[in-house]
């Protein structure tokens, strides 16, 4: 059956498959490739040749639906249906990984053209009153630190952690619950923080029992900073942070 696509140009051969797929309304998961491989072969022989790059990545992927179809042609093995290969699994998960990577180019181009639109006023101020952020000089902010220093910094807090577990009743089995969320976490610290106006970053830390809860917790540190809802303060590189909470 026939397919009039020459007027379209595809972006590549997995771009052209997924068209075909579409407008025959076929489970990209159980493709006829019999029908596919005929329509695709009729677009490669409408298309223009100048174009030898191009035109050979279309050759390719007709030489690999053509040895799929041929596969399918042999002879089944008599095997369980589950151990059985689907010659078209490859295939598959190719597409499916372009369509993913596809929709999210589609996702940013929107997103880009939403910002194309908004438009932000330039400053009055005098420069006497604007507020420039000094320059970060990095080498100076690092000099004499490695990454050995914040790896121990690291082992101690979660050293801390794995102290608060019970020797014997961990060894009774784990029971498993559900990870804690940001908004979660959010709620919890800022009960913590409740006639604590002002306390360490670390005593927080040191009250999480789990990787991923130190992390959420520092996620949610950011959140409240953003909002203004805490301020923080570091003397020194590696000092322990102090929080604020903003009345």
């Amino acid at each position: 059956m026939a397919i009039p696509v020459k007027l379209r140009v595809f972006e590549g051969p997995l771009d052209l498959l997924l068209h075909l797929i579409d407008i025959n309304k076929i489970d990209i998961y159980d493709i006829p490739i019999a029908l596919i491989t005929d329509q695709y072969l009729e677009y490669i022989h409408q298309m223009d040749h100048q174009d030898m790059d191009v035109m050979s990545e279309f050759l390719v992927m007709a030489a690999t639906l053509l040895r799929i179809k041929s596969k399918m042609l042999l002879p089944v093995e008599d095997k369980p249906q589950e151990e059985q290969e689907d010659p078209r699994q490859e295939l598959v998960e190719r597409l499916l990984e372009y369509k993913m990577y596809k929709y999210a180019a589609g996702e940013l181009k929107d997103m880009q053209m939403n910002a194309a639109q908004s438009f932000y006023k330039t400053t009055t101020l005098p420069e006497g009153l604007r507020y420039e952020e000094p320059p970060v000089d990095l080498d100076a902010l690092t000099q004499g630190l490695d990454l050995d220093k914040l790896h121990v910094i690291f082992k101690s807090v979660m050293k801390r952690a794995n102290d608060k577990i019970d020797p014997i009743r961990s060894k009774y089995g784990k029971i498993q619950q559900e990870e804690i969320n940001l908004s979660d976490k959010i709620s919890e610290i800022q009960t913590y923080s409740r006639g604590r106006k002002h306390f360490s970053f670390r005593q927080l830390l040191e009250k999480q029992k789990t990787k991923m809860n130190i992390i959420v917790t520092f996620l949610a540190v950011l959140e409240l900073m953003k909002s203004g809802m805490i301020r923080v303060a570091q003397k020194e590189l590696f000092d322990d942070i102090m929080i604020d909470v903003v009345d």
